[in-house]
């Protein structure tokens, strides 16, 4: 009699997926994570519920191989049907397999992309997802999640390492937002409930509002350079962890612990 398959953990999501979605992570993660990646012997990175059709898992591994060429993909879908579909997309580093939080696999990624799966989860579900999915990492390895838009304008992420949560990352196509807190809709899971009085989220987008609405005359040199001087002024309160040319980019990365959930 041959052995009982485990079923993956987790449950079948919508699966809204578009060519090019996920660049400003796949971007962020290449800057943060690629010198991990390159180090690895045999550097695996999991896209996590990649959805009906495969483009956010061909898309990472052509721009992860950009910083570190010996990295190879593994989308995963708790949907079989899905990795049928994706099936005829795979490639030399590229593979499809079906699975969910339990990251099949005897082999621990150095890096699990897990974008817009959480988000249709139960809040109270999200850290003890979070702690399985880091407890499959290999040392050193990184676990991004978040949300984003359709077309990929708007996301937030919480970058996760084995210890569990680090950094929340917001970003932007910065003319598409008329005041960073409209990057709200897109908080993910763990904060976008505590987005209320009294919360440190809520306090966080409160004063990058106000950064932002102080930051008005620079608006006459562009979109970029608003964004640039609001958040140099929300660090002065705000544990801000990059710099400039993250800024430049339409991005702002603080720490986890200043906007951690109370309670």
């Amino acid at each position: 009699m041959s052995a009982r398959v485990a079923r993956p953990v987790g449950t079948v999501t919508r699966g809204t997926t578009n060519p090019n979605r996920l660049r400003r992570m796949d971007r962020w993660i290449a800057h943060a994570h690629g010198s991990a990646l390159r180090r690895g012997d045999d550097p695996v990175a999991v896209d996590l519920g990649y959805g009906a059709a495969p483009w956010t898992a061909v898309e990472l591994l052509g721009r992860l191989r950009v910083v570190a060429p010996r990295v190879r993909v593994v989308g995963l879908e708790i949907e079989p049907a899905r990795v049928v579909a994706a099936r005829p997309y795979e490639r030399d580093g590229l593979v499809f397999r079906h699975g969910g939080f339990e990251i099949p696999g005897s082999q621990r990624p150095l890096l699990i992309r897990a974008a817009n799966v959480l988000r249709q989860y139960d809040e109270g579900e999200v850290a003890g997802v979070w702690e399985r999915l880091c407890g499959r990492l290999a040392s050193g390895g990184l676990l991004v999640e978040g949300t984003c838009d359709e077309v990929g304008r708007r996301h937030v992420w919480v970058a996760l390492g084995p210890e569990g949560p680090r950094t929340v990352t917001f970003a932007a196509r910065l003319g598409s937002l008329e005041r960073p807190s409209d990057l709200a809709e897109r908080l993910p899971k763990a904060l976008i409930h505590r987005n209320v009085p009294g919360e440190p989220v809520h306090a966080f987008l409160r004063d990058f509002d106000r950064a932002w609405a102080a930051a008005a005359p620079y608006a006459s040199y562009g979109a970029r350079q608003r964004w640039i001087r609001a958040v140099r002024d929300l660090a002065v309160d705000w544990p801000v962890v990059d710099g400039a040319g993250r800024w430049r980019q339409g991005e702002v990365t603080v720490r986890w612990g200043a906007l951690a959930p109370r309670g």
